[in-house]
């Protein structure tokens, strides 16, 4: 694993030699910076007051006239299985990225309201350039998104001559478009695998998934430095507790969590674990084991608003986040007035330049066909 400024204990980098104190003390120097640009972001996300949701009893009207107006603009709302709850009520079609990006790119109607973040819309937007697309909320973004601009991108690639550069879906339109693949963490795996072995892969932006993917997979990426400041404020040791609260539980973990690999080291060699492994699953993947598993109760460690699915497509299960405070606050500035308005007055449409769009959608095609 080559990581631009960290090595994680152990891993070979780590070891280097005296030889390489240089490059050494080069490295500590970007990871600082790559610390404290990270800890800024998440400081500027946080920050982020969440609008409080309303008063429920004004919910079934606007409803309403939400699927009135969706009917009347020949519209699709699609919903992320992080927003509120009455955001996915309402929506049309409620998934993870790599769900809602088919649906964006099959999606008979003219106009996507994506109730989401920036770069999921601009991903429907480049799949369906026909379509307006529209977003309720424009400040809603992505601090993972945010961790590498295209221009760090083409010095990142300059330094690697013929890398494949593998972009997770949680990237801009422009990063899209330096891409030779994107993926999902529900398909990452598979489209890591699919790259031939003697290729070098940079991987971007998400560190912890980037080694939790080399884990699987036995390649050796060299890997950004980019992190969610939802899921890396999940530690080891909030899974610890709620392990030890609810030893029966099934425990789901988001694999751009922090703390993933000690959960998983964990829970292969601490009794207190039970023996039980940790899942390591996309929100979808969390859906679908939740539906098929006849554990009664399931410790959940990503973003809260996946709860809401999980407790209706599991009825009569029990789901605990390992994190209460697991808030992604760009993700909670939707709300039932906003994409009324929306709908409404067609207003937040989201373009992306040709150019850009043509390049990021090969990209993307190349992840959807992998599956």
């Amino acid at each position: 694993m080559s990581l631009p400024g960290r090595a994680p204990a152990g891993s070979a980098a780590a070891e280097s030699s005296a030889a390489e104190s240089s490059a050494a003390e080069s490295s500590a120097a970007e990871s600082s910076a790559a610390d404290a640009a990270a800890a800024g972001r998440a400081s500027e996300a946080l920050a982020i007051p969440v609008e409080p949701p309303g008063d429920p009893a004004t919910f079934p009207a606007l409803v309403e006239e939400i699927r009135r107006l969706s009917r009347e603009r020949d519209a699709v709302i699609l919903a992320h299985s992080y927003e509120r709850p009455e955001i996915q009520d309402v929506a049309d079609h409620v998934g993870d990225s790599l769900m809602l990006s088919r649906v964006a790119a099959t999606a008979p109607q003219s106009t996507i309201v994506f109730c989401g973040v920036s770069f999921m819309a601009e991903t429907a937007k480049i799949l369906s350039p026909s379509k307006r697309v529209l977003l309720p909320d424009l400040a809603a973004g992505c601090s993972l998104a945010d961790s590498i601009t295209v221009d760090q991108l083409r010095a990142w690639k300059a330094e690697h001559p013929g890398a494949v550069v593998v972009s997770y879906v949680n990237t801009t339109a422009a990063v899209k478009a330096e891409s030779d693949y994107c993926c999902t963490s529900s398909n990452a795996r598979s489209v890591i695998e699919a790259i031939p072995a003697d290729r070098r892969i940079l991987f971007l932006p998400d560190m912890f998934l980037g080694m939790w993917l080399e884990r699987v997979t036995g390649r050796k990426l060299t890997i950004w430095l980019g992190e969610c400041h939802v899921h890396a404020g999940i530690r080891a040791s909030d899974v610890e507790r709620w392990h030890r609260e609810e030893p029966g539980a099934e425990l789901l973990i988001h694999p751009e969590c922090g703390c993933t690999s000690q959960i998983i080291d964990a829970a292969a060699e601490d009794a207190a674990f039970g023996g039980k492994p940790a899942h390591i699953l996309s929100t979808e993947g969390m859906v679908s084991f939740a539906e098929r598993s006849k554990a009664p109760a399931f410790l959940v460690a990503t973003e809260i608003g996946i709860l809401h699915r999980l407790e209706l497509k599991a009825p009569g299960k029990r789901f605990v986040p390992v994190n209460r405070e697991a808030v992604c606050q760009y993700m909670k500035l939707i709300t039932l007035p906003k994409l009324r308005d929306s709908l409404r007055d067609g207003v937040h449409e989201i373009d992306v330049p040709p150019e850009v769009a043509a390049r990021a959608r090969l990209a993307l095609e190349r992840m959807l066909a992998i599956g």
